[in-house]
C-alpha cells in the first residue's frame, strides 16, 4: 500500500512547504492538496491557497513524493487549460505529478465567482468530455474535439508530460456515472468510506471496468479518512462514540493497524491521511511520525 499526506490548503505557504517537506523526507509516499477558493460555509472569509499554484510550488520545492490534487473541480478550468497546467508541473516535478479530477460540487464558489453549477447530469456530462479532451492531450500530437461542452481543432499540447501517461485520476463514488466515467480514463479513483464501502464500490468499478473491456487491475484505488490517533484505548472509543460525520482513523496505533489491514482487505491501494484533525506545527509532525513508523510501516510497497 501506499500511505499519502493530505495538506490543508487554507494554512499559510511556510506550513504547507514544511509538513510537505516532512512527509517526503519521512517515507510517506505522496501529498495531495485540495481545489477550493473558499470554505463551505456562511462565512467565506477564511484563506485558501490555489490548488495547482500550489502543485506546481511543491513540485519545485519537495524531493521524491507524488503530488496531486484531490480533486480538481473540472467547472472550474478548461481541460485543455488544465491539461497544459499538469503537464508543465509534470515537468517541474520530474514526473511525480498526478491529476485529480471531478465534476465538482461546491456551490457557494459557482455563485460568488460566476462559474456556471449547472445540474448534476450537466457537471457528469462536462466530466466525461474533459476526460477524453485530457486523455488525448496527453496522448496525441493533435486534437480536435467536437464535443457538447467542449471543442478543439487541431489543438497541440508540448511538451507532453513526464510520465506517459500522466496519472488521471477521478474522484467520486457516483455508482452510476462517476465511476463509469472511472472505468473508462482513470488510472486511478478515489473515494471517501469506510472499508465496507471501498468493498462494495470496488465491485461496482470492476463491473464497470468490465462492461467497458477493461481490466479493472489497471486501476488503482485510493480512500482517505480523518485521524484521530490516541494514546490510549478509552480516548479512542470516547471519539468512536462521537457522530464525526465522514469516514475516520480513530484508535491507537495497534488498534489502527487492524483498520488499515480492513481498507487493504477491501481493496485499497493507497491510503491518504488528511491534516484537518490534526494539531500544528511540530505537534503535528510528531502525529504523522507515530502514523507512518507504527501504523503503516507493515504495509507499505517494498
Amino acid at each position: 500500500m501506499r500511505f499519502s499526506f493530505w495538506v490543508n490548503n487554507s494554512q499559510g505557504w511556510d506550513e504547507i512547504l514544511a509538513t510537505s517537506r516532512h512527509a517526503a523526507a519521512t517515507g510517506w509516499d505522496g501529498v495531495w492538496v485540495a481545489d477550493h477558493f473558499m470554505p463551505n460555509a456562511e462565512d467565506v472569509s477564511g484563506p485558501m491557497h490555489e490548488a495547482w499554484s500550489l502543485v506546481a510550488g511543491l513540485a519545485a520545492a519537495v524531493e521524491r513524493v507524488r503530488i496531486g490534487v484531490l480533486v480538481s473541480g473540472n467547472t472550474y478550468r478548461h481541460p485543455a487549460v488544465l491539461a497544459k497546467a499538469a503537464a508543465t508541473a509534470d515537468h517541474i516535478s520530474g514526473g511525480r505529478v498526478v491529476l485529480g479530477l471531478g465534476a465538482g460540487w461546491q456551490e457557494n464558489e459557482h455563485e460568488r465567482y460566476g462559474i456556471e453549477f449547472s445540474t448534476v447530469g450537466g457537471r457528469l456530462d462536462r466530466l466525461e468530455e474533459a476526460c477524453e479532451v485530457v486523455t488525448r492531450l496527453f496522448t496525441e500530437e493533435r486534437v480536435t474535439f467536437a464535443g457538447e461542452h467542449y471543442q478543439l481543432t487541431d489543438a497541440p499540447l508540448e511538451p507532453k508530460p513526464v510520465q506517459s501517461p500522466l496519472p488521471l485520476l477521478i474522484g467520486g463514488g457516483g455508482e452510476k456515472r462517476t465511476m463509469r466515467i472511472a472505468a473508462r480514463f482513470a488510472q486511478e479513483w478515489n473515494v471517501w468510506g469506510t472499508p465496507d464501502v471501498l468493498r462494495h464500490k470496488n465491485g461496482v468499478l470492476d463491473a464497470h471496468c468490465h462492461d467497458v473491456g477493461r481490466d479493472p487491475g489497471e486501476i488503482r484505488r485510493s480512500c482517505q479518512g480523518l485521524l484521530f490517533l490516541f494514546d490510549n484505548e478509552a480516548k479512542a472509543e470516547e471519539m468512536r462514540q462521537r457522530d464525526i460525520g465522514r469516514a475516520a482513523l480513530v484508535g491507537t496505533p495497534e488498534q489502527l493497524v487492524e483498520v488499515v489491514a480492513a481498507y487493504r482487505d477491501a481493496g485499497v491501494d493507497e491510503l491518504i491521511v488528511p491534516d484537518f484533525t490534526l494539531p500544528q506545527g511540530a505537534a503535528k509532525r510528531e502525529v504523522m511520525d507515530t502514523f507512518i513508523e507504527q501504523v503503516a510501516a507493515p504495509f507499505r510497497d517494498r
